[in-house]
């Protein structure tokens, strides 16, 4: 196994917060899948949880670049999920998932972590 991308990306708390204020169930649409949006909602900060998702998707998308066609990604291809352990996980669909598959990536590795001022993510792409 080698490591065959990585991306890293800060998303500040505070920010997040005013757009959801300002914009509000638009983010929601544009940004995130269904899934994520319910457990963002589900938690009481949720500026925090939109903040370490966006930072996520951020930093997959950083990993996979490389391409024109990589350049077409959407926010809503690159979805964070929990694997049963709890342990963030990453499921791609779209363009992501084509962009994938052109590199052999076998597994996305994610660390997020945040505070109430900012929410972190490191992607690791592996292939075999």
């Amino acid at each position: 196994m080698s490591a065959i991308g990585v991306g890293v990306d800060l998303v500040e708390v505070a920010r997040v917060s005013a757009i959801l204020q300002d914009k509000g169930a638009r983010v929601f649409e544009r940004l995130l899948t269904p899934a994520e949006r319910a457990y963002c909602e589900s938690r009481p900060d949720v500026a925090t949880h939109v903040a370490v998702r966006l930072a996520a998707k951020e930093a997959v998308y950083k990993a996979l670049q490389g391409s024109e066609a990589a350049r077409g990604i959407g926010w809503r291809d690159i979805e964070v999920t929990r694997a049963p352990d709890g342990r963030p996980d990453v499921s791609l669909s779209g363009s992501a998932t084509q962009r994938a598959r052109e590199l052999g990536v076998r597994r996305v590795l994610l660390s997020l972590s945040h505070t109430h001022l900012a929410a972190i993510a490191v992607a690791v792409l592996e292939s075999d």
